[in-house]
């Protein structure tokens, strides 16, 4: 019979790569059941996204490999997504454990492409997901998830979420028409921000991505004062302009206390360079969370309503989204754990 502190004392050296804690004091290990020489439980991980699970279980099928008495392993893998906590900040959104902001200071860098595919590579992976789409002036989210502008137009309900791709998004473009253009002062972009995060029943989600406009205004502004924001993803293409813009967002989110999980380079290519955006990253001593390789199935794919990662799963720019959702879900999970033992 194997003996069950034995195996409790073996996973107890077996440390989350990311977090820098054992297993067992993070209680991740769940269920133990030992029968005869099988030795089953189950793992939570802190994401599915987790992009260390292999590397968890190699360590643990390696601890538990000196147990006496030990001849079967079997784990049962799931995850517990950890609600953001921040003493005396903004009050969260209802059913909304984390919100990820993805933006830039700079227009056309691919934030809406970042923000979908990041999106939907999170869902892929088994998180429940929501995008908001808050560029109110020009609402693009509708058309890269393939749903019709002004589809909630005529209803009685209101603006509310629209299942596309295991996600659940919500977009002004839903209530209105095609074409029509949305003219609106500062003040007005800054609540209608607020009313799409706190007004609409998002159910309950592990993550809530939130695709801003450019630029440093009413928008960001609104969204870090009215909500509480796990961390933001600052998206640049290769070059110096972008790069510079980038940094300005940024400035932005140090200034507004939000967490910034990172840099990610999109359009990687012969055209538009490469590099410039993690020297930007190791500049500001900031994560670099990995290139977007410029490639025509990105476009199609927005263009058509078919986002990359759904169209073409295997490709390697599907592959690279799905590294980018592995390391915002890490980085969400290691910013949670720094603020509970009071280290941000």
């Amino acid at each position: 019979m194997v003996d069950q502190n034995a195996v409790l004392t073996a996973l107890k050296t077996v440390q989350d790569p990311e977090l820098h804690r054992d297993i067992v004091s993070l209680n991740m290990v769940r269920d133990l059941a030992i029968e005869g020489g099988r030795v089953a439980f189950s793992v939570v991980l802190t994401t599915p996204a987790c992009p260390l699970r292999e590397t968890i279980d190699t360590d643990v099928r390696a601890a538990l490999a000196g147990v006496a008495g030990v001849e079967s392993i079997e784990i049962d893998w799931g995850a517990e997504v950890r609600s953001t906590h921040r003493e005396g900040g903004p009050k969260a959104i209802a059913g909304v454990r984390n919100v990820i902001a993805v933006a830039s200071n700079k227009g056309g860098v691919g934030k809406s492409t970042v923000s979908v595919n990041l999106a939907v590579a999170l869902a892929s992976l088994g998180a429940r997901v929501g995008l908001l789409d808050a560029d109110i002036t020009g609402p693009n989210i509708p058309t890269m998830l393939g749903l019709e502008d002004g589809l909630q137009a005529s209803g009685q309900q209101g603006l509310r979420p629209v299942e596309a791709y295991g996600i659940q998004a919500v977009s002004l473009g839903f209530v209105l028409p095609a074409g029509t253009p949305v003219v609106w002062r500062g003040p007005m972009i800054g609540s209608g921000v607020r009313q799409l995060m706190h007004d609409v029943d998002w159910g309950d989600l592990d993550y809530l991505i939130i695709d801003l406009p450019p630029g440093t205004s009413d928008a960001s502004m609104s969204m870090a004062q009215d909500a509480l924001i796990a961390g933001a993803v600052v998206v640049s293409t290769p070059s110096k302009v972008s790069v510079e813009d980038a940094k300005k967002a940024v400035g932005m989110f140090d200034r507004l206390g939000v967490p910034i999980f990172g840099v990610v380079e999109n359009m990687t290519s012969d055209i538009f360079g490469r590099g410039g955006a993690r020297e930007a990253a190791d500049e500001l001593g900031l994560e670099f969370l990995g290139e977007i390789p410029l490639a025509a199935a990105v476009r199609e794919g927005g263009d058509s309503g078919v986002p990359v990662i759904v169209s073409q799963p295997e490709s390697e720019i599907a592959q690279a989204f799905i590294h980018l959702a592995e390391q915002v879900a890490a980085r969400c999970s290691v910013l949670q754990f720094a603020g509970e033992a009071g280290t941000l």
